[in-house]
Formats: structure tokens, C-alpha cells, sequence
């Protein structure tokens, strides 16, 4: 097969503000596989600048070491063809570049959606978090507005940014008493600022907190002092963290997890180990989110996920929209029909 890769540049409607980075544009790479068939399967390479150890150009960098075997291979030896890339290209960000590509282009040879190739009955409509990325409190109070009207159940808001309780109280004040509000810190707090902070927060009704703090023994530490519920994130990385429960969640991401082969294993282990599983995107195109939306159908997460964020890109149609709250997953073989028109 051959490996084409094409760099994307996608603006942003607005600067996504988190406690590690402000983004104004996002930076993909679009990976294509050509198979001897004529038949060609697509993928994504979405590490996040400023988010991700590894950077775009590092896993480019990465995906050439994977041309050779990519070359030998028409494909069909899926498992043992991702297990050479992987241990070749070693960033898991390549590996799922590689993994989407190659489960797209099995759905498209067996004219079949990717969730059925895995073992799915059925595909149901996930439900979704509207991602609230406003960093003041009017601009926070639209944007609940919009998802409440939108039919969304579930807000997320960045915190450790500044005026983390004001925005927080402004737009419970606003959601009601039934939306549920969970919180991202990215890391941001110690262990003495994320038990205060939370504590604080706790009154306007937290859903939970994703990675109030960065590390296996710190989020353990932090979970002895606080009733809110804590989900591990970023610490998802780190060796071990899915083998003992630490916590009460995982968020787990397709571009960081080595695609839909890894985060359905990440999802074995975490579950094994006790905790509730759910799936979010770092600013992913459609391929990354429809991979999610398949993954989903076979791990059936337990919380809303958050993968409503292709409505953050400027001059670019969502494919995959939400309705009342729900994304359902694209129709077509392979990953799906309607998704590379986004990329240009």
C-alpha cells in the first residue's frame, strides 16, 4: 500500500482557551492508504499543539517509519501490520493515524460499517457534551444558552483559567438544576488547590472534574479529600493508570490512545480495573470523531462523551451534528460516507 499524508490547517471560530493553551487554528495531518485494489482507506494524525507531549511534525516524522511495511502490505493482516507500525513508529498519535486508515479501509473492501467489523450489534446515537469555551462569564452564559436550546443535558467548562466560581455559578445559575456541569483543569492545580478549588465549586451541582490534577498518586490523593467525582485524563498516559483505580473515571481519546484499536483495549483494562469509561476528542476532524462514535458502539460508555467539538472550526460544515444532545454514527462503510469534505 502506499502512505500519502496531507497537512491540514483548520481556523477556529474563537481562541479554545484551556490552563495549558490558547489555540486560535488546529493542525491535522490526513493520511491516505492506497491499496494494489484501487480501494483507499483514510485516517488522522491530531496530536494538539501545546496539549500533546508529541507535536504534528514529530508524528509526520513518525509515519514515515511506517512506509516500508505499509509498502509489503495489501492490508488484510490488519492486527499484525498495526503491531509493526507500532512498534516502528512508537508515538501512539501515529499509531492511530495508521489504525483508522486501515480499519476504514477494511469496512470499504467488506462494503460494511467499521462498528459492525467490530463486533457491534448495533450502532445508537452517543450521547454528547456541549464543550462551553467562553473564558468569562457572559461569553459562558451564551454559549450554555445555545447548547441548552440545542437540547445538550451535559456542559463542560475549563477551569483553572481565572474566575473559575463565577463562570461556574453564572452559568448554573442559568443552565437550571437539571443540565449537568462537569468540569476540565487539565492538570492545572496541586493537590491543596484542586481539594480548595473544588470545594468551592462543589455547591453549583459538578457532575465531575477530568484531571483536577496530573499523576496516578496525586489524583489518588486528591480522590481521599473530595465527594466530587474525578476522571483521569492526560494521567491515562501514564504507566499503570488503567490498571488500578485511582479514581472514579477515564476519559480516553482516539488520537492519544493508538486509534480504535488501542482505546478499545484502554476500555478493557480500565473497566477491569473498576473504573467508569467515557470517550472526548482534542479538537479531532471528522475522522477522528467518527472513529470515537464507532469505538463507542462497541465499549458503550457510561457517561456523555465529548465529541461535539467540530462546531469549533471556522468556514468548515459539521458532518457529524449533534441532535438533542446525541451524535449518531456516520452511515457508509468504513468510517463512513460524508467526511472528507470537511479537510478541503
Amino acid at each position: 500500500m502506499k502512505l500519502e499524508i496531507e497537512l491540514i490547517q483548520a481556523r477556529l471560530r474563537a481562541p479554545f482557551v484551556t490552563a495549558r493553551t490558547s489555540l486560535k487554528a488546529r493542525r491535522l495531518g490526513l493520511v491516505r492508504l492506497h491499496a494494489a485494489d484501487g480501494t483507499i482507506g483514510y485516517g488522522e494524525a491530531a496530536p494538539l499543539d501545546g496539549y500533546d507531549a508529541a507535536s504534528l511534525d514529530d508524528v509526520l516524522a513518525a509515519l514515515e517509519d511506517c512506509r516500508e511495511p505499509l509498502a509489503q502490505s495489501d492490508g488484510e493482516n490488519r492486527e499484525e501490520l498495526l503491531a509493526e507500525c507500532a512498534r516502528r513508529a512508537v508515538l501512539p498519535h501515529a499509531t492511530a493515524a495508521i489504525d483508522l486508515a486501515l480499519w476504514d479501509l477494511a469496512g470499504r473492501r467488506a462494503a460494511t460499517p467499521v462498528w459492525r467489523l467490530l463486533g457491534a450489534q448495533a450502532a445508537p446515537a452517543v450521547e454528547v457534551n456541549a464543550t462551553i469555551a467562553a473564558p468569562d462569564r457572559s461569553g459562558a452564559v451564551a454559549e450554555a444558552a445555545t447548547a441548552r436550546e440545542a437540547g445538550f443535558r451535559t456542559l463542560k467548562l475549563k477551569v483553572g483559567t481565572g474566575d473559575d466560581a463565577g463562570r461556574v455559578a453564572a452559568v448554573r445559575a442559568f443552565a437550571g438544576p437539571q443540565m449537568q456541569i462537569r468540569l476540565d483543569a487539565n492538570g492545572a492545580w496541586s493537590v491543596d488547590e484542586a481539594t480548595a478549588a473544588l470545594r468551592t465549586l462543589a455547591p453549583a451541582g459538578v457532575e465531575l472534574c477530568e484531571e483536577p490534577v496530573s499523576g496516578v498518586e496525586r489524583t489518588a490523593e486528591l480522590q481521599a479529600t473530595t465527594d466530587v467525582p474525578i476522571a483521569i485524563d492526560e494521567t491515562t498516559q501514564q504507566p499503570g493508570a488503567l490498571d488500578r483505580r485511582v479514581c472514579d473515571a477515564v476519559c480516553l481519546k482516539i488520537a492519544r490512545g493508538g486509534g480504535i484499536t488501542g482505546v478499545i483495549d484502554q476500555a478493557r483494562r480500565a473497566r477491569a480495573a473498576g473504573y467508569e469509561v467515557y470517550l472526548a476528542s482534542t479538537l479531532d476532524g471528522p475522522l477522528g470523531i467518527a472513529a470515537a462514535l464507532h469505538a463507542a458502539a462497541a465499549i458503550k460508555p457510561d457517561r456523555p462523551c465529548g465529541l461535539a467539538t467540530l462546531g469549533a472550526f471556522e468556514d468548515r460544515q459539521d458532518p457529524l451534528p449533534a441532535t438533542h444532545g446525541r451524535i449518531g454514527t456516520p452511515a457508509g462503510p468504513g468510517l463512513g460516507d460524508g467526511l472528507l469534505g470537511w479537510y478541503g
